[in-house]
């Protein structure tokens, strides 16, 4: 099977999903206003209501999808063969994960910015509502020690990713300064921060970085969750322009270009799929 018509007709369903299924959405079932006023602008205070660029709101809200379970996903679905994955990605994105996306978005913007978790009690009243913040602490609490432990794993047998991962914060904490603070120019910021991205990468496979065992009395895997950890928490407390904006942002356009060189690569090369379509012979 060539992977040039899966390519084609992949983006064919994204661009029908955007063009008419959000349309659809918008217009029938979310009944979206442009002269809304969003909660950024009617409670601004600097911290977590902050007007915002929609390049970079978009590029925020894209990075934090666009996390591991949908990059993990393909490829645990592509043991049972290229259709599922292609059909996961596809039409799991249109139908499933973008509009609860975009569900979950809007009902947060026309109720003051809340979330689920505190939205929820005006429906399922108080009892329900913290049994709901229960299950929602619980499969955080995995989300989040899941995710540390891949990280940990990658910054242990990848030495070469640490500098450029936790550089990137570095990075977005100055792009958070240059777009907020100092007013910069965008365009010339993306350029920068992308720039200062790709030089650590460079940086990170000249200086690799193993750490001793044990190091403060831990284990390496102990102390990179542990620091994993420590980040999750400062940068929860920050206000959301100085890191998590500006890094979901740059990110998100590192994302992009990385987009770019894949799907030119295929439209160039047009390589074969190896997987079967459908496998039966699944691993135990």
């Amino acid at each position: 099977m060539n992977a040039l018509p899966l390519l084609l007709v992949g983006l064919a369903i994204f661009a029908g999903g955007y063009l008419l299924y959000s349309k659809f959405l918008g217009n029938r079932v979310y009944r979206l206003d442009a002269s809304f006023e969003t909660p950024a602008h009617e409670l601004q205070d600097g911290v977590d209501y902050v007007p915002t660029n929609k390049f970079v709101l978009w590029g925020h809200h894209f990075t934090s999808v666009a996390g591991a379970a949908p990059i993990v996903g393909p490829a645990i679905a592509v043991i049972w063969g290229w259709l599922p994955a292609f059909l996961w990605v596809t039409l799991g994105t249109v139908f499933f994960a973008g509009m609860h996306d975009l569900g979950a978005l809007w009902a947060s913007a026309r109720n003051k910015g809340r979330s689920m978790g505190m939205l929820s009690g005006r429906y399922i009243g108080r009892r329900g509502a913290n049994l709901f913040l229960v299950v929602i602490f619980l499969l955080l609490l995995m989300v989040v020690a899941a995710f540390a432990v891949v990280i940990k794993n990658l910054l242990i047998s990848t030495p070469t990713a640490v500098i450029p991962a936790w550089g990137a914060v570095a990075v977005a904490l100055l792009v958070g300064q240059a777009v907020y603070r100092y007013k910069m120019n965008l365009a010339l910021v993306t350029v920068l921060g992308v720039t200062a991205l790709y030089g650590l990468i460079l940086l990170g496979d000249a200086v690799p970085v193993e750490l001793p065992d044990p190091i403060l009395g831990m284990s390496p895997a102990t102390f990179w969750i542990i620091a994993l950890f420590l980040y999750a928490g400062v940068a929860s407390l920050l206000p959301v322009w100085v890191l998590l904006q500006p890094r979901d942002y740059i990110n998100g356009v590192q994302l992009f270009v990385g987009l770019g060189i894949l799907f030119t690569a295929v439209l160039l090369s047009a390589p074969t799929v190896v997987a079967p379509a459908i496998n039966d012979a699944v691993p135990a």
